[in-house]
């Protein structure tokens, strides 16, 4: 006799239902798994013969041979565990199920005492099942507060094996996981440990990160050690607006699928910040693998990636930026298949302007020689340097601005007006399937950016004049509209165009 129940198998960020049969036969005893099982589907052979014995149930003395369906879809990962045990205990009739195959899906790593643990994707398998029609899911106790984000579903959290049966028999029933949202969104009621209050001056630097908090724009600031940019870059999360429901289930999603979800906060909440180090590898900062995960770029997917130390990264690390900075996905091809993952973040990156750090110090001289100082410059290539639309100066803050007991406009002012310009654009981009003015294609651009004739002939003086490329000339232009927008303006004026093209680099 032969048994079939629904699992899932998770393919990037999205997911493809996978049936799990079981079939008895007179041989020697053993569990073949076949269906391009990976080698820890493989390894769940020895799981689920223990965990079935240690729960008090009894594994057949036959040949069982499990087929993962569809066949040429490579299985990966300890979530068909479970599928494999239930499927096993119902061609041996020990288990029944209460309604059709077909409307349930069981997932969950087996220990061998028959406990569950939890597995990873476990938001994209829901999302997944809602769509083919599945009602009832039944996976381990701590994915169930992950699980019960998506509505239209009944989740079943279980404990073991063993809790799972006696459900299934109608002894002993499990109650469904209900969504706490109050307790998720009770995260953002916490202050951030940064605020710009008290960092003392730098206001063009706060000003250039307003403007990149509100159009979605990268920013690059350069000054001498101790200046403060990391306190900077650090608080560019205070004043970034709150996430709406959409994109947090965008990003826990990436999050799920990564591995890195708290059991504790199943709904991402607030907008990420990732800090990789220098000596990241590529891998990790875009994605990868023999079997493709999201990297950092996609980890901080509608929130801030800073770059510390921005020269000190591989030129080979960073020119994996490009594509993605451009594009807002990043496409990862293995000979398995090739995986998109999104990846529209904030770029913030900081940098000495010299080895030494001290070119710019006006009370340090600075050590480097020219031929030093141009080599740490050209660790970062033009075409990366172009797609970044702020490029800032963060003087050393004198002594007496330390020592000043003022504090600065805190954050959830900055945050306010941020807030409202994004709003401005939320309006405009109704239609279209984008959120930011950095966003925008150049066509788009020139839609929703018009400016007048005066502002035309500045913008053709300052590309002769600074060399700049076609992007450079759309990405002021989008720039210039998100300046707009703080001052809730209707259109772009000369003076929106002339602040932004205070952001370009200067040409040596």
């Amino acid at each position: 006799m032969s048994a079939k129940v629904l699992s899932a198998a998770v393919l990037g960020l999205d997911c493809e239902l996978v049936e799990v049969e079981a079939d008895t036969s007179l041989a020697l005893p053993g569990i073949y798994i076949v269906g391009l099982p990976d080698k820890a589907v493989d390894e769940s052979r020895e799981r689920v013969r223990s965990a079935i014995k240690n729960s008090g149930l009894e594994m057949p003395r036959t040949k069982v041979t499990i087929n993962l369906a569809p066949a040429d879809l490579k299985k990966m990962g300890p979530v068909y565990d479970l599928p494999i045990a239930v499927s096993i205990l119902l061609t041996t009739k020990q288990l029944k199920l209460a309604a059709a195959w077909s409307r349930q899906i069981f997932i969950g790593e087996l220990s061998l005492d028959g406990g569950l643990r939890p597995v990873n994707g476990v938001l994209s398998i829901c999302l997944a099942a809602k769509a083919g029609g599945v009602t009832t899911i039944y996976l381990p106790q701590d994915n169930a507060a992950e699980a019960s984000l998506i509505s239209g579903l009944t989740i079943i959290p279980c404990q073991n094996l063993r809790q799972l049966a006696r459900h299934l028999l109608g002894q002993e029933l499990i109650s469904p996981s209900r969504p706490d949202f109050a307790s998720y969104l009770a995260d953002n009621a916490v202050p951030l440990p940064h605020d710009m209050a008290y960092i003392k001056g730098q206001n063009q630097a706060k000003r250039a990160l307003e403007i990149a908090a509100a159009g979605g724009h990268n920013i690059l600031m350069s000054g001498p050690p101790g200046s403060g940019k990391t306190m900077l870059a650090k608080a560019m999360t205070t004043i970034l607006p709150p996430m709406t429901l959409a994109e947090s289930l965008e990003v826990t999603k990436i999050y799920s699928v990564a591995g890195v979800l708290s059991n504790h906060q199943p709904l991402i909440t607030r907008r990420p910040f990732r800090l990789p180090h220098h000596t990241a590898s590529g891998v990790a900062l875009v994605g990868g693998g023999a079997w493709p995960r999201p990297g950092e770029i996609s980890l901080s997917h509608r929130g801030v990636l800073f770059l510390d130390e921005f020269p000190e990264f591989p030129r080979s690390v960073l020119e994996n930026l490009r594509q993605p900075l451009e594009d807002g996905v990043i496409s990862v091809s293995r000979a398995a298949g090739t995986l998109q993952f999104p990846a529209n973040f904030i770029l913030v990156a900081a940098m000495n302007p010299c080895p030494c750090g001290y070119l710019t110090d006006p009370d340090r001289r600075c050590t480097c020689g020219p031929a030093q100082v141009i080599k740490y410059q050209k660790k970062i290539s033009g075409p990366l340097l172009d797609r970044i639309d702020l490029h800032v100066a963060v003087p050393k803050v004198k002594i007496d601005r330390l020592i000043d007991d003022n504090i600065a406009e805190p954050s959830e002012s900055i945050r306010q007006r941020v807030t409202l310009a994004r709003q401005i654009q939320q309006q405009r981009f109704k239609d279209l399937n984008i959120l930011t003015n950095a966003e925008m294609s150049s066509r788009q651009t020139q839609a929703f950016c018009p400016v007048d004739q005066k502002t035309v002939t500045l913008l053709s003086q300052a590309v002769n004049r600074l060399g700049l490329s076609a992007r450079s000339y759309f990405r002021i232009l989008k720039l210039a509209r998100t300046i707009a927008d703080l001052n809730g303006e209707e259109n772009i004026k000369l003076a929106d165009v002339a602040e932004a093209l205070q952001y370009r680099p200067k040409i040596e």
